[in-house]
C-alpha cells in the first residue's frame, strides 16, 4: 500500500472510531501520497547534454569551503546523522549514498551548490519531503534539502510559503488564520513537490489543484540565477511550473498561492460489505460525475493483511463537502439508492478545517509536531513506509467487466500475499480541476472522471519472498486495470512505466521540452525520467 492508501486506512480506523467517541481518534496514521518530488538526481556524463569542468572530483578542502560558504548545514559522510539524513520516505529505498546533503537555508546557497555541482560536475537533486516514488529526490552527488526554507506567511488572500513547508504546517498556520490553500493529505510531503507535480487534494474540485492556485514561483537555475516566475515574468517556466513535475527545470525556492476562506466543512465515510464491492465501485464511478464542485470523494477496495483489525478486505467510499451536513444527506442518497446494499458502517458529520486535514492526514489527535516524521521534529510520531505504486485515469466508467477484473485483483492480493496489504484508490477529478484547459497549464489530465492508484506495501525487514510477491502482484493483477491509454500521475511517478512521456505530460510535452531547452539547455537537472532537452 503506498503512502495514499497507508494514509486511507488511517482515515477508515478514525473514523470508525467516531461512531464511538468522535473525539476518540487513532493516534498515528498513515499518509497521503499527493506527493511528489522538487527536484531529481541528475545523471552527469561526459556528453554535449550536460556540463563539464576540468577541476575533477571535489577535495576535503573544496567541500569544507562549500561548507563554510553556506548559511545552513552541509551533512557528509563522516556526520554522525549521515545515515538518518539520507533516508527517504519509502523504505524500501536502502543504501542511498550521496556524497554530501546541504540544508540550505536560503536561495542563495541554492545558487552556491548548484555552482558548486556545476563546478565539480557532480550530480545533484533537490529535496523537500523526499516522497519521490523512484527515489529521484536522491542521487549520488550532492542532495540541496530545502526543507529549512519553510517560512509561511499571509497577506490578505495571498499565502507566501517556502519550498520546503510541509503540508500539515501550512494547513495548520493558513488554518488559523480562517483560510485554506487547496493540496494533498499527506502532512509530511514538502509543498514543492505537490505543487510542481498538479497537487490533487480533497477540496480540488471545489477549488482546483494546487498548481492551479499558484502565483508565482521562485527558482534558482541551472546556471545559478535567482529569479521569480508569474504570468507578467518567464511566463513559460511559471507555465511549466504548475504541473510540468518537480526536478526538470530549476530549484523551487518558495511560493506565492491563492488562498480560500475556509467554508463549512463536512466530513463522511461509508463501508460496504466486499460482497457489495462491485456495485459499490460501479455506482460510485456514475454518481461522482454528477455531483457538484463543492463535493469530492474517492472509492477504496482494499486487502487490509493479516494486521488489520477490521477485516482482510474493505470496500468504502467517503470524501469532503463543502457544506451542510443535511445538504449532503441528499447528495448522498441517489448513491446508496444505486449500490443497494446498506453500509456496514457509516459515518456523515461536520468538522472544523484543522480536524478534518489531520484526519485526511491520518493523524488525528496528535498535536501538530506529532504529525511529522521523528527525523523532521522530535516530536513526531508518523513512520516511513515501503510500498510500489502505479497510476491511471478513467475518462468515463468502467465497464462492467473491467470492474469486476478490478476487485478480483484485490481479492488476488489478500488470498496470494496475505502478510502485505494495497489495493486500488479512485479519487474524483472534474469540477473546477476540469474546466481549466489541457494547454493552460502543463497539468494536462483535464478531462478525467477519476485518477486510479494501484498499491501494495509490505512490512519493513519483510522477506525478500514477501517483496518480491508484492511487486509481482502489482504489476501482473494490478496494472492491467489501468488504462494505459489514459495517462499517469507524475506525482505517483512511476519508474517502471514505458511510456512515460505520454503518459505525464501528453500533448504539453513539446512545449515542457521547448521550456527545458530555454533554462537548463546543458541537462543540469536530468534523471531517469526527466524532461529532455530533445524529443
Amino acid at each position: 500500500m503506498s503512502e495514499r492508501l497507508l494514509r486511507e486506512v488511517a482515515v477508515i480506523m478514525i473514523r470508525s472510531e467516531r461512531v464511538f467517541d468522535r473525539r476518540s481518534l487513532l493516534k498515528g496514521g498513515g499518509l497521503l501520497a499527493a506527493g511528489g518530488l522538487l527536484a531529481a538526481c541528475s545523471t552527469r556524463k561526459s556528453s554535449s547534454t550536460t556540463t563539464t569542468h576540468p577541476s575533477g572530483p571535489p577535495s576535503a578542502a573544496q567541500w569544507a569551503a562549500l561548507a563554510a560558504s553556506l548559511s545552513g548545514t552541509l551533512v557528509l559522510p563522516s556526520n554522525p546523522s549521515y545515515a538518518t539524513d539520507t533516508e527517504l520516505y519509502n523504505a524500501k529505498f536502502v543504501n542511498l549514498t550521496p556524497q554530501a546533503i546541504a540544508y540550505a537555508a536560503s536561495p542563495d546557497d541554492v545558487a552556491r551548490c548548484i555552482d558548486f555541482v556545476n563546478t565539480h560536475n557532480l550530480d545533484v537533486t533537490s529535496r523537500a519531503g523526499g516522497h519521490s516514488y523512484g527515489a529521484y529526490s536522491s542521487c549520488s552527488g550532492l542532495v540541496i534539502d530545502v526543507t529549512s526554507m519553510n517560512q509561511i506567511s499571509l497577506s490578505g488572500s495571498t499565502a507566501t510559503i517556502g519550498a520546503g513547508a510541509r503540508l500539515i504546517d501550512v494547513y495548520n498556520q493558513l488554518g488559523s488564520q480562517g483560510v485554506l490553500l487547496p493540496g494533498g493529505s499527506c502532512p509530511t510531503v514538502g509543498v514543492a513537490g505537490l505543487a510542481l507535480g498538479g497537487g490533487l487534494g480533497v477540496f480540488g474540485r471545489n477549488y482546483g489543484l494546487l498548481s492551479d492556485n499558484m502565483q508565482s514561483v521562485s527558482v534558482v537555475t541551472a546556471d545559478a540565477q535567482q529569479l521569480t516566475a508569474s504570468p507578467s515574468a518567464h511566463s513559460d517556466l511559471f507555465w511549466a511550473s504548475r504541473g510540468g513535475g518537480g526536478g526538470n527545470f530549476a530549484t523551487a525556492t518558495s511560493f506565492t498561492f491563492q488562498v480560500h476562506p475556509i467554508p463549512t466543512i463536512t466530513l463522511f465515510t461509508l463501508q460496504f460489505p466486499f460482497s457489495a464491492a462491485v456495485d459499490m465501485l460501479g455506482s460510485w464511478q456514475h454518481w461522482i460525475s454528477s455531483q457538484p464542485n463543492e463535493l469530492w470523494s474517492n472509492c477504496l477496495v482494499l486487502s487490509q493483511g493479516q494486521a488489520s483489525t477490521s477485516g482482510p478486505m474493505l470496500a468504502q467510499v467517503s470524501g469532503v463537502f463543502c457544506g451542510s451536513t443535511s445538504a449532503l444527506n441528499g447528495l448522498l442518497a441517489p448513491l446508496l439508492t444505486a449500490i443497494g446494499t446498506a453500509p456496514s458502517y457509516q459515518f456523515i458529520g461536520s468538522d472544523s478545517y484543522i480536524n478534518a486535514m489531520e484526519i485526511e492526514a491520518g493523524c488525528a489527535g496528535l498535536s501538530i509536531a506529532a504529525c511529522h516524521e521523528p527525523s523532521q521534529n522530535p516530536a513526531g510520531t508518523l513512520q516511513r513506509s515501503s510500498f510500489s505504486a502505479k497510476s491511471g485515469y478513467l475518462s468515463s466508467p468502467m465497464t462492467s467487466s473491467q470492474i469486476a477484473a478490478a476487485v478480483a485483483s484485490v481479492s488476488a492480493l489478500s488470498s496470494g500475499v496475505p502478510q502485505s496489504n494495497g489495493g486500488l484508490a479512485f479519487d474524483a477529478y472534474g469540477g473546477v480541476i476540469n474546466q481549466v484547459a489541457s494547454n493552460a497549464t502543463a497539468f494536462v489530465h483535464r478531462d478525467k472522471l477519476c485518477s486510479i492508484q494501484a498499491s501494495v506495501t509490505w512490512p519493513n525487514g519483510a522477506s525478500s519472498s514477501v517483496v518480491s510477491a508484492s511487486n509481482d502482484w502489482l504489476q501482473s493483477q494490478a496494472a492491467p486495470v489501468l488504462p494505459a491509454a489514459e495517462g499517469a500521475y507524475v506525482n505517483y511517478i512511476d519508474p517502471t512505466l514505458t511510456n512515460w512521456q505520454t503518459a505525464y505530460y501528453g500533448s504539453n510535452l513539446s512545449t515542457l521540452i521547448s521550456v527545458k531547452n530555454k533554462y537548463d539547455p546543458k541537462n543540469l537537472f536530468r534523471f531517469a525520467q526527466s524532461i529532455p532537452t530533445t524529443s
